[in-house]
């Protein structure tokens, strides 16, 4: 107990050394600076800080547990990240330039930009935000199943929760101080432990370094049923396994999270190289982890409890002190993942929800509405975790999040890459395909089975298309519209000017500059 405590204890200092070093001198920051790090992140931060805001700590609990249970089911996962990591490559150059261009900081701002309408903006926002809530809930829960393990068992899980939610709560007083610069230095320190260090435990166990309890000539021997996929003579249909990663490859990019580390680069150039390493880590780590999940399917107490099979493994391999390394490893893969989805969350409600058109706030109020709203979002996760720990259909609850968070793909890709399409589409169809993903995932949360298995987010999906197109087509553009598009699309052929930042920021210093004065006139 006290070993693997001390392990957890002394990575968390290091992370809050790391955020204490590292926190800015002076008190001036702008709002871009608090939302995306002054656009000044090269490959390895950004990519890092992308694996670390994809992979939560969930990873090494439900994906492992698949992989074990299940076999070669788990490798969906690496399907759909791989191919979904290779649109942002696609996407860089625009909403990069698009981003330093127009002093964008966030996805729903680039949305709201591209279609001239703050109701989109706010929808997508809005969409984001609650998508994500449900994944901050469950990785507070999983924290609290981190410390009763710790424990030795001797601590109930309310008492573990407890602890989990104090230790996330306290960190996150450097996710509210410091915004995405935080998160980006410690991303880098905290992905390196969670996906770097877990690939080299997979390969040192798979290899058959030491005592391991598994090697690479397990996987020869898998049962013939670890070798099937939904679909594959079962009960499902034969559009499961598309559904799940076709709404994944969607998705990738449909996460607030993912989105905004597009706009932390300081070029495009660096924003696709980190996306080749984005792939290289998430590639080798995913592969590496669900192998080792699928050497083990034999062991008994990896049968037993699959979901704890990660615990299971580093225990049987090295005892207390690897057990401790397994918890410190998912403890630095759920923090970070909490961390980025609270302050992207922060950042969307100020920038995106609060802040209303024909009059921009100044920094300072956005930066403290954002810190006030990351309070806000952390106080109803908390209350939440502790009221539906014992809920069991949370699940539920993060499918339909998954479910409705896709529907913000159709205006995010037909609008960076097509012209056509307008703001009346994209309110309509975000607007069903939410609502209808909501619903039918209610009713079906796994799939629907009239449909060959399709899921709901598909299906809702399809619908969100159809009617995009259809009320763009009766709406219509004029010409003030066209023009605007066409000099909008114009400016992603460019690279963008120093000069044009150097204005953008000078102009939002003349509002800063303006706002206090009128706080300081006399009333």
């Amino acid at each position: 107990m006290a070993i693997m405590l001390g392990m957890l204890l002394a990575f968390y200092l290091i992370v809050i050394g790391i955020l204490y070093v590292s926190k800015r001198k002076d008190t001036k920051a702008s709002f871009s600076e608090y939302a995306v790090g002054g656009r000044s992140y090269g490959p390895w931060f950004v990519a890092m800080s992308y694996v670390n805001s994809w992979w939560p700590g969930s990873t090494f609990i439900a994906f492992f547990g698949l992989a074990a249970g299940a076999g070669v089911f788990g490798l969906y996962g690496l399907a759909y990240s791989i191919l979904g990591v290779g649109l942002m490559y696609f996407m860089a150059t625009r909403a990069w330039r698009w981003g330093a261009k127009y002093n964008l900081q966030s996805q729903p701002d680039l949305l709201g930009k591209r279609f001239d309408s703050h109701a989109v903006r706010v929808i997508s926002s809005i969409i984001g935000v609650v998508a994500l809530l449900p994944w901050v809930v469950l990785g507070m829960q999983a924290l609290g199943t981190l410390f009763q393990i710790a424990s030795g068992g001797t601590w109930s899980i309310v008492v573990s929760l407890i602890v989990g939610v104090a230790v996330i709560v306290v960190r996150q007083f450097w996710t509210v101080k410091m915004g995405m610069r935080g998160l980006i230095l410690t991303d880098m320190f905290q992905g390196s432990v969670a996906y770097v260090l877990s690939a080299v435990i997979g390969v040192m166990m798979l290899t058959g370094l030491g005592s391991s309890p598994i090697s690479f000539s397990a996987l020869a021997a898998l049962p013939e049923k670890f070798l099937l996929i939904p679909g594959d003579g079962d009960t499902y249909g034969p559009f499961y396994w598309f559904s799940l990663i076709f709404t994944g490859v969607v998705g990738a990019l449909c996460w607030p999270t993912s989105f905004q580390r597009i706009f932390t680069a300081n070029s495009v150039r660096s924003v696709k190289a980190a996306t080749t390493r984005t792939m290289l880590i998430s590639g080798g780590f995913y592969t590496i982890l669900m192998l080792v999940g699928m050497a083990a399917v034999a062991i008994p107490a990896v049968a037993a409890k699959p979901q704890m099979a990660w615990f299971t493994l580093l225990d049987q391999y090295g005892g207390t002190w690897m057990t401790g390394l397994a918890l410190v490893i998912v403890f630095a893969a759920a923090m970070g993942h909490i961390d980025g989805s609270v302050q992207v969350c922060g950042l969307q409600i100020a920038n995106d929800i609060v802040q209303r058109p024909g009059k921009r706030l100044s920094d300072r109020k956005l930066i403290f509405i954002a810190k006030g709203s990351m309070i806000a979002f952390m106080a109803i996760a908390t209350a939440l975790a502790f009221a539906t720990f014992n809920m069991t259909r949370l699940q539920l609850l993060a499918q339909i999040s998954y479910q409705l968070v896709v529907q913000i793909a159709v205006p995010l890709f037909l609008g960076i890459f097509w012209k056509h399409g307008n703001k009346y589409g994209a309110i309509a169809g975000m607007s069903v395909g939410a609502v209808l993903a909501a619903v039918l995932t209610a009713v079906f949360p796994d799939d629907i089975a009239a449909l060959g298995s399709l899921t709901s987010g598909v299906v809702a999906l399809a619908a969100n298309l159809v009617v995009y197109l259809v009320v763009s087509s009766l709406t219509g553009q004029d010409a003030a519209e066209r023009a605007r598009i066409d000099e909008f699309f114009e400016a992603a052929k460019h690279p963008a000017l120093r000069s044009d930042i150097l204005a953008i920021e000078e102009a939002a210093a003349v509002v800063e500059a303006v706002d206090l004065d009128e706080e300081m006139a006399p009333r």
